[in-house]
């Protein structure tokens, strides 16, 4: 299943997302992933990419880091990424979702949804459906989201 999100803190919309039940976490493409301390809190900044691997665009982010954690992907191989939390726009609602920090380069999707936010989110999943839900729509953070150089 398919459908558009917006991560209103991040100031990204427009982020086409793969539904995956089978995956228990959510991933968000990053790069660039720099840790650091502000106000004696742990945050991280990344290069955020949205878009098609056509027409690539990304914007630098920041937010607080919540945890790092070991993370099994489909191919087996463990890695530790970082984890923040953030509003997710699905539609008309918005709830906080907690996302890894990882290279989806290689992915057709630059942002899965797994099976804890869709069951924080409250959601019911049809497969045979895809971008049921509306372009979530929300103040844009004034930032620029820049293309590939």
């Amino acid at each position: 299943m398919r459908e558009w999100v917006a991560l209103p803190e991040l100031g990204l919309a427009g982020l086409r997302a793969k539904i995956d039940t089978g995956a228990s976490t959510s991933s968000l493409h990053a790069t660039d992933v720099e840790p650091f301390e502000r106000d004696g809190e742990q945050w991280v900044r990344f290069t955020a990419h949205l878009g098609s691997v056509v027409q690539l665009r990304h914007r630098r982010c920041e937010a607080p880091l919540v945890t790092m954690k070991s993370i099994k992907s489909s191919n087996g191989h463990a890695q530790v990424r970082y984890v923040i939390r953030t509003p997710l726009a699905l539609g008309d609602r918005v709830w906080e979702v907690e996302f890894t920090l990882a290279c989806r380069k290689a992915m057709r999707y630059r942002l899965l949804l797994g099976s804890k936010a869709l069951i924080h989110g409250q959601l019911v999943v049809d497969p045979s459906s895809k971008y049921v839900q509306e372009k979530p729509a929300f103040p844009v953070n004034p930032l620029p989201v820049t293309g590939a150089a």
